[in-house]
């Protein structure tokens, strides 16, 4: 998945699968998370917020299921 560099203390890049809606996260301690189901709506507000990890934290972390892939 191509992911967008995002500028965040803690979050490297952020990448969206419209058609699987997986949210992929690369934080900037080397970690990959892949998120499921979220919709495409999710993903616009997290990388439109002033705060990529805050959007993170209350929009998508514990409200979808997860994985780390590295």
């Amino acid at each position: 998945m191509i992911r967008t560099p995002v500028r965040s203390t803690n979050i490297a890049s952020i990448g969206y699968d419209e058609s699987a809606s997986t949210l992929e996260v690369g934080f900037r301690n080397g970690s990959i998370y892949q998120y499921y189901g979220v919709p495409a709506s999710v993903w616009r507000a997290v990388m439109s917020a002033s705060s990529h990890g805050r959007a993170l934290w209350r929009s998508v972390r514990d409200r979808y299921p997860y994985r780390e892939v590295r």
